[in-house]
């Protein structure tokens, strides 16, 4: 008897062991490997459980009425406002950490996100890392507790004007309430001196080719602007601490 041909149309189980085709899982896995070494750098990214705490970052330049190049890193003030309403609106969330590193950028915009910061009813942190200059002095003391790391710095000056500026009174006396306002706010949320900080704003000697003062870790904290120098792990403790004090205040009124 001759033996039975194979159909070539009869097509054979596949064999589980055959691993010669890459399987989709294994290109999804690979996919987002990949994906986390182009943004992290690293292929383990650490994970964490759903926290009562928001973290804000404000770095580079905070972008007001005027879209920034491309080429620059920015903190759009429009994104930043409804974050902070989702964070006073949602309970599971109760405090928020903010992270600095800003060259400064609009007085306005800059302003208005100092305003919503501290209006927020839940306790909020800052943290100046690396720099929290011109308008980000006030986004820096506009939380319930500040801090700085040892080697941050903070520039301190008047408010300046780019573009055309029409010279008459009235330009001078834009400019003077608009510093007045910063001013205002820096003074109700620090323990620096009106004077001092006006001393430090208008110093002659301190920056080249321009008037203010770049006040580094200690000194800031020598002179009131920001309340003391520590990183990431003491602004969390601080937090923390905050965060039990506002839920024992809560249980008082509720037995009350």
């Amino acid at each position: 008897m001759n033996e039975p041909q194979n159909d070539p149309k009869t097509v054979s189980p596949a064999d589980p062991s055959d691993t010669s085709k890459p399987k989709k899982e294994d290109k999804e896995n690979s996919s987002s490997l990949i994906n986390k070494i182009q943004q992290m750098g690293q292929t383990n990214v650490p994970q964490m459980e759903q926290s009562n705490i928001h973290c804000m970052t404000i770095i580079g330049q905070i972008e007001g009425h005027v879209q920034l190049p491309p080429n620059n890193k920015t903190t759009k003030y429009e994104h930043m406002i409804p974050q902070l309403v989702a964070i006073e609106q949602n309970p599971k969330i109760e405090g928020l950490l903010v992270i600095l590193n800003t060259v400064g950028g609009d007085v306005e915009a800059g302003l208005a996100i100092s305003e919503m910061i501290a209006s927020l009813s839940k306790p909020k942190v800052c943290l100046v890392l690396g720099g929290g200059h011109s308008i980000g002095v006030p986004i820096a003391v506009s939380g319930d507790y500040s801090f700085i790391a040892e080697t941050a710095t903070m520039t301190i000056h008047p408010v300046r004007l780019t573009g055309l500026v029409i010279g008459v009174p009235q330009s001078f006396e834009y400019m003077d309430k608009m510093q007045e306002r910063v001013i205002s706010f820096v003074l109700r949320h620090s323990n620096i001196e009106e004077d001092k900080f006006k001393e430090l704003m208008l110093s002659k000697g301190n920056l080249t080719r321009d008037i203010g003062t770049n006040v580094i870790g200690d000194d800031a904290v020598e002179y009131g602007l920001i309340d003391e120098v520590g990183g990431v792990g003491a602004a969390m403790k601080k937090l923390n601490e905050l965060i039990e004090a506002e839920r024992a205040k809560e249980g008082e009124d509720l037995v009350q």
